[in-house]
Parts: structure tokens; sequence; C-alpha cells
């Protein structure tokens, strides 16, 4: 039952950073970036979150353990921008909701849809208990209307516990009309590119079970050598198990991993070992998540290992999923709801749940 529910207002956010509410261990502090963008700190006994309510509530930042779970990219803060690529410095961003993905010549949507850099209706601040202990969260809600076009309601929501270094990202999306609509979501979570790391999956290092992507998109500029390592890795992906090659990751690996084993709950979990003993950590339900994705690059001006996307779909536009069968209709007046649970494991819990991910299936 929440406890304590506050409205937030973009009044509410200045230059100087401040504690707004303190409940069970955590806070939870507001400031304005320079860029003129609200964000939350949102803190526990272990790290911080930095949410941006208004502003497709991303998560910009996570560190926790003393450890920076995001990619390394070009921007100091977010900055103001329609599209995700004119900020795209982000832990972990809503992709979707109507459209997703790369878009084709032929596709008429931007990279990954509208929801990433939407400007939200309604922003707040939530504390409760539930039977796993007290939570905080940062709520929101976002009323999308086009004229001859889908209108739906989007509800995002992340939540943090007072000693866990694993939190979790929602998001619930209500078709508000009669007629259904098309969803295409992911959970598009940027996870810091840690050389020598090893990715942990309950699936096979196989062609059947990580499938690279053969198709380039537009904003990748392919040279023969890159073309090569594509053909040799669909035939032996092996090699992508452990990150000590960066090279090999510019330009953007993909790959598509499929056949997940799940505990009898339907959830699945994996994980990105690194040299230091600690890891990061992803799990979701596989019946609301069909498809998992992973995209890794590395170059002067990027690092980033997204080692798993939770998805409904593939990420190659909207005309490619949809000749595919891989764009979910959602009947009107309905509601899907999914959860994303990831963060940092220090060493002891990292080898609890490697032990966890290789015995799921048996």
């Amino acid at each position: 039952m929440e406890t304590t529910v506050i409205t937030l207002q973009k009044s509410f956010f200045g230059e100087a950073e401040r504690e707004v509410t303190r409940f069970a261990g955590m806070t939870a502090r507001l400031f304005r970036y320079d860029s003129g963008i609200e964000a939350i700190r949102l803190g526990n006994r272990r790290g911080h979150l930095v949410v941006l309510p208004f502003f497709g509530q991303m998560v910009w930042d996570a560190v926790f353990d003393g450890v920076d779970l995001s990619m390394d990219d070009m921007f100091a803060m977010p900055r103001p921008a329609d599209v995700i690529v004119g900020t795209y410095g982000c832990f972990a961003f809503h992709s979707g909701l109507l459209r997703n993905g790369c878009p084709s010549p032929d596709d008429d949507h931007p990279l990954h849809g509208e929801m990433p850099c939407a400007p939200m209706d309604r922003a707040g601040l939530a504390t409760g208990v539930d039977a796993q202990g007290p939570w905080m969260a940062v709520t929101g809600e976002r009323d999308y209307a086009m004229g001859f076009g889908s209108h739906y309601k989007a509800r995002p929501r992340i939540v943090l516990r007072p000693d866990d270094a694993l939190f979790d990202i929602g998001m619930e999306v209500e078709n508000l009309s009669a007629d259904a609509m098309d969803l295409m979501y992911m959970c598009h979570v940027n996870f810091a590119f840690c050389p020598g790391a090893r990715i942990i999956q309950p699936a096979g290092f196989t062609p059947t079970d990580t499938v690279v992507r053969t198709a380039i998109p537009g904003h990748v500029r392919p040279t023969e050598d890159y073309r090569k390592l594509i053909d040799t890795l669909a035939v032996d992906p092996t090699a992508m198990e452990v990150l000590d090659e960066p090279e090999r990751y510019n330009p953007e690996q993909v790959f598509y991993i499929r056949n997940l084993k799940t505990d009898g709950n339907g959830q699945t979990r994996l994980m990105m070992r690194r040299p230091q003993g600690d890891a990061f950590s992803i799990a979701f339900d596989r019946h609301a998540f069909p498809h998992t994705v992973r995209w890794i690059l590395v170059n002067s001006d990027q690092k980033v290992a997204a080692f798993a996307l939770p998805a409904t779909c593939e990420p190659e536009g909207y005309l490619a999923e949809k000749r595919k069968g891989h764009v979910r209709s959602l009947p009107g007046g309905a509601t899907a709801r999914f959860t994303v649970r990831l963060g940092h494991l220090d060493a002891a819990e990292a080898t609890g749940v490697e032990n966890e991910i290789r015995s799921l299936g048996r």
C-alpha cells in the first residue's frame, strides 16, 4: 500500500539539489541540469539512480556499490531532444510504444519510436511497504492521442528498495481507444562495456541460440572486414561470450538471444560478470518479453554493452517486424504490463546468481 504520494511540479526543481523525502533508508533529491531538464536522485544504502521524471522518464544514471553501471558517451548531461539520438547518454529508456527499432528507408517512424523523449503529463514520488518490504518509486503518466490515430496512456514506474542494488523498471500501456493498437516495446538498458567481462545466459552460444543480425541498418557504415566478421559470427558466435576484443564492436554488433530457459514462473535472467568478480544483472518475464536483443558498441565516443534488451519484437523497424509477425496487437480497452529487474550484484551475490542461471531448465 502506498503510504506517501508526492505529485511533482516542475517548479519544485532548482539549480541546487535538495532532499524532498526520506523513507526507510531511502532518499529522493530534486535538481535541474543546466540544460533545463528536471532530475530526481533516488538513493539507498548501496547507491543511487538519476531519473528524468518529465523527459520520457529515462534513467539517466545508475551507480551502486561504487560502480557506474552506465555506458560511456558524449553527453555530460541530458539535452532537450525529440529523438533519442539527440541525447544518447542515458542508462535506460523506454523504447516504443507504437513503433520501435531502426527504421528502414520505407518506415516513417523515428529511431526507437515516440516514447524515449516523450514529455510526461504527470510525475510523482511514492513510498510504501509490500511483501518484500519498503520501497520508493518514481511514477509517471503520459496520455498519447493522435487525431485519426492511436490513443493510449503510458505509466512508467521505477522502484528502489533500501538494501538492494537491483531495482525495477516498469511500464504499463493502456489502450484508451475502442480499436486495437500496435504495440512494440523494448526496455533499452545501456550497461557499461567492461573489457574481459563474461556474459552468462541460460542459452547456448550457438548459431541457433545467439543469432547475429545480418541486416545492416542505415546508421552503420560497414567495411569489408565487418561483413566478414558477421559471416564468421553467424556460424560460430562463441567469440562473443567474453568481451575481450573491443575492436570487434566498431561498428556495432547486434544479436538475437533465443531459446532462453526460465524458472517455474516464466522468469529468465542474464548477467555480465566483470573481471573484478561483481556483475550486472537483468531479469524479466519471457511471456511479456518474447524477444531478447544484444547490442554492443565500442568506439571513441560511445562504449556500451547492452547485453540483454527485453522486447516484444526485434529492432529492425515497423515494416520488417510486421512482416515477421512480431508486432503485438493490444485490444481496445486492454492494458499491457511490463517489469524488468536489473542492476548490480556484488561478488558474493553474483556467484549465487550465476549458479541460478546455469541451473535454469535443468
